[in-house]
């Protein structure tokens, strides 16, 4: 199980990801896009990366607007596999 990583610890690994921000117990960015079907596409290439990782994160979609938050949930938080995931995720918009 992943372990939950330290308040220092996400602060400086949010340092290293633009446009990523703290909301809680999760990491999450907001992304947009020219239109409602680029705003799919790139959820579609989320959700392969999720699928591969084996870590789901909470996507939400509005028109050309994609939010996507993460925290791994067995431990309680945010681990060092949200910041792996979303660097990913950062590298496909």
């Amino acid at each position: 199980m992943a372990k939950k990583l330290s308040d220092d610890a996400i602060t400086s690994g949010l340092t290293a990801l633009s446009g990523w921000s703290r909301d809680g117990e999760t990491i999450a960015r907001q992304f947009e896009f020219s239109d409602f079907v680029a705003a799919l596409g790139f959820i579609t290439q989320v959700g392969v990366l999720a699928e591969r990782a084996n870590h789901h994160p909470e996507l939400t979609n509005v028109y050309n607007r994609v939010r996507v938050a993460l925290s791994t949930h067995d431990a309680g938080g945010i681990t060092q596999k949200d910041f792996d995931l979303a660097r990913e995720i950062s590298e496909r918009a």
